[in-house]
């Protein structure tokens, strides 16, 4: 029954698609790395009562299992976590660490949810710099990379934990109210966030104050019209910093691939200050997202601040539109009699860079149908050696 079934939510990746993923990973990865992060691997399990309870994804999406000594595992959710483990116990913490990654992750999701369980994520940590500087070169850095894999239409919509908080905080007063709101917000349900705000015994400026925090979305014009809104210290704050970073995303000249978007509210617990979503073309879900998260560090006895971003592969290559890679490979077919010299011939073609498949005539059912996966075959059989294109 079970022969050729999957698990809810995992897939096999076929040769073609492997290629086109490898690709992919690679363009962004080199950048990444001229920019000079670093890349780490981590586990692939972790302990629940670390990386698991500190993870911001639902208790409910994490694998868990048991190791032989009962001890609780997890296979790990993101990779912030697990990065925010090593750098806080084996990593050098005078000056800020830049860390790269691509590894994949695992959530459980609900039977016939038409999510996948396991993917790819690649991202980077920007680890003990609190600067807006740190949240503006995350920020440019993904706009770079997702350029380079070729995705030439996507946009950074960029806000601030702190603005939504603080308004909420300024009109409601308490922190359950305020959650109400945000979960809306965090939903996109926006109608619902309409009514309820009518609903709400406020006075009519309030209301107007809260419904106008849907509109602010745009350029660095929104953060005027905010200023008009948000009295508290705080908020006024949070804008200064999308200000700021406005004005350091106009430096690296990549501010045209952001809007900002003040209804923004937090989608991972731990996120504390800018925070980010990346959107493509006709992919109905975000394909990164990122942000700052100061606070995380510190449940690692790590008092450090850090922001960083990850990147969906799967997403990425829906947005990119691309077909399965169909690699070049040539084909070397040989007889006993000509078996040596195929060899060095397929030997000398792979130091010259290129993929050659080495193959016996005598395990050859179809030679036809078999040659026509080839770029090139090369005949080595009997007492002559014979090329053809395929």
């Amino acid at each position: 029954m079970f022969m050729f079934e999957k698990p809810d939510g995992m897939r096999d990746i076929l040769p073609g698609l492997y290629q086109t993923m490898k690709e992919t990973r690679i363009s962004l990865t080199e950048l990444i790395e001229q920019w000079g992060y670093q890349f780490v691997e981590t586990p692939t399990l972790e302990f629940y009562d670390t990386v698991g309870v500190q993870s911001a994804i639902l208790d409910q999406q994490l694998f868990k299992l048991l190791d032989q000594k009962g001890q609780t595992l997890v296979l790990r959710p993101d990779m912030t976590g697990p990065i925010a483990r090593i750098a806080a116990a084996n990593l050098d913490k005078h000056h800020p660490l830049r860390i790269g990654y691509a590894a994949n992750v695992f959530r459980a999701q609900e039977q016939e949810g038409g999510r996948p369980a396991e993917f790819e994520q690649v991202g980077v940590e920007l680890i003990g710099d609190g600067s807006t500087s740190a949240d503006a070169e995350v920020i440019a850095l993904v706009i770079f990379s997702l350029k380079k894999a070729g995705l030439s239409t996507f946009k950074i919509s960029v806000g601030h934990v702190g603005i939504a908080d603080a308004l909420f905080m300024e009109i409601l007063g308490n922190q359950k109210r305020v959650r109400v709101l945000q979960r809306f917000l965090y939903d996109k349900n926006y109608v619902g966030f309409r009514e309820h705000v009518k609903s709400l015994s406020l006075s009519t400026i309030d209301q107007q104050r809260l419904l106008k925090l849907l509109n602010l979305k745009g350029g660095i014009e929104i953060c005027d019209e905010a200023k008009a809104i948000i009295g508290s210290e705080v908020g006024k704050n949070a804008i200064q910093q999308l200000e700021t970073l406005w004005e350091t995303l106009v430096d690296y000249g990549c501010a045209e691939d952001v809007t900002i978007d003040l209804s923004m509210v937090r989608h991972m617990s731990y996120y504390n200050g800018i925070l980010f979503e990346i959107y493509a073309e006709n992919i109905g879900f975000p394909i990164g997202n990122g942000g700052r998260y100061d606070e995380l560090l510190n449940r690692f006895n790590f008092n450090a601040p850090a922001t960083g971003f990850g990147i969906r592969l799967d997403r990425l290559l829906e947005a990119l539109k691309l077909n399965d890679v169909q690699p070049k490979i040539d084909a070397v077919i040989f007889s006993t009699e000509q078996r040596e010299e195929a060899i060095k011939f397929a030997e000398k073609e792979r130091r010259q860079g290129k993929k050659v498949v080495l193959q016996d005539l005598a395990g050859i059912k179809n030679i036809d149908q078999m040659t026509k996966s080839f770029q090139k075959v090369t005949y080595f059989i009997g007492s002559r050696k014979e090329k053809r294109h395929g």
